[in-house]
């Protein structure tokens, strides 16, 4: 019987045969493994963040610089190129494109700051009364969010309807059992579309910040409040020395992305008002909407996003220096 000798193969000679396949299965090098492969799984993301966002974004800001109106939509890449003509025309306060869009920036601002601060006091005061544990808490927490659980389409329209002047549940109250108007207000139109907008944001925003605040008062130590307590430090104390400190990086951000949000805020009005909305609830979004798809001049209103886009950005960048200056001091 002869038997076959088994040598050893060179370090760098292949191995071949139908088992070559199945001993040394492909395996990326370590480098590769290792610095490539967070950026492969992180692909996927970053394509969708170029679909969705960046080339939308590159494309408007084209648009911003063309005279893109109706008749240029179907081959908008041919619209005549226009330069900053688009900017000067809407910031222009003399003329009635740049006093229009004015007016709506003024309205955004204010409603941004009633809305965001109301939100933020419901929010932050009803998280405090629901610190300590009762019976029944944890119903009264699942009711809160009920306004941020809705879809927005269908608790705005519900607001629109009670709204109504005539048959409004609003007016129902305020005027046929409270006697607190002379008569049924219009609340859609004029002056008080403004106190209707502010009123819906408010009502679907302050769950949102009462979840976050709610989130931060669980790593507050118990101990600070017992050790204020022996102090001598009474409710409103320690809710000055103690909760609102400590809820301080809580806050920074909650606000932030309230404010964010609510300039921003297009749903809101359009399903509010629709297409026409009164001088009351004329905000930025929706102005840039009828300058873009009602007039179509695609020019004007990508300009005026793209303000929109740097005044939010100077803000956020503002209002994130100035917080973590103050930060660095009290550290």
């Amino acid at each position: 019987m002869t038997t076959t000798a088994h040598r050893q193969a060179p370090p760098g000679a292949r191995e071949t045969g139908p088992g070559a396949s199945r001993r040394r299965p492909f395996r990326l090098p370590d480098r590769v493994r290792r610095g490539g492969l967070p950026y492969l799984l992180l692909l996927p993301a970053i394509l969708l963040e170029l679909i969705v966002h960046i080339i939308p974004m590159v494309l408007g800001l084209a648009m911003s610089f063309k005279e893109l109106t109706q008749f240029f939509i179907r081959e908008w890449w041919k619209a005549p190129w226009t330069g900053w003509d688009n900017y000067r025309v809407v910031v222009k306060v003399n003329g009635p494109i740049g006093h229009a869009l004015l007016n709506s920036f003024l309205v955004t601002c204010a409603f941004t700051v009633l809305a965001v601060g109301l939100s933020w006091l419901l929010g932050t005061a009803a998280a405090i009364l629901m610190q300590d544990e009762f019976r029944g808490r944890g119903v009264l927490r699942a009711l809160f969010l009920t306004p941020y659980a809705l879809p927005l389409y269908a608790s705005v329209i519900v607001w629109a309807f009670m709204f109504q002047h005539d048959n409004g549940i609003v007016n129902h109250v305020l005027h046929d059992q409270l006697h607190l108007t002379g008569k049924p207000t219009f609340w859609l139109l004029g002056d008080n579309s403004f106190i209707s907008l502010v009123v819906v944001s408010v009502w679907r925003n302050w769950p949102f910040a009462f979840l976050v605040v709610v989130a931060g008062l669980q790593n507050i130590p118990r101990e600070l409040y017992e050790a204020s307590a022996i102090d001598g430090a009474g409710i409103w104390q320690q809710i000055r020395r103690v909760t609102m400190p400590s809820l301080r990086p809580v806050n920074q951000v909650l606000v932030l992305v309230l404010f964010l949000w609510t300039f921003n805020d297009f749903s809101t009005p359009y399903v509010l008002f629709g297409q026409a909305p009164p001088a009351g609830g004329d905000l930025v979004s929706l102005h840039i909407y009828q300058s873009s798809f009602i007039t179509w001049n695609f020019g004007e209103g990508s300009a005026m996003s793209v303000l929109m886009l740097l005044f939010l950005g100077l803000v956020t960048a503002v209002y994130l220096l100035v917080t973590s200056r103050r930060r660095g001091a009290r550290a």
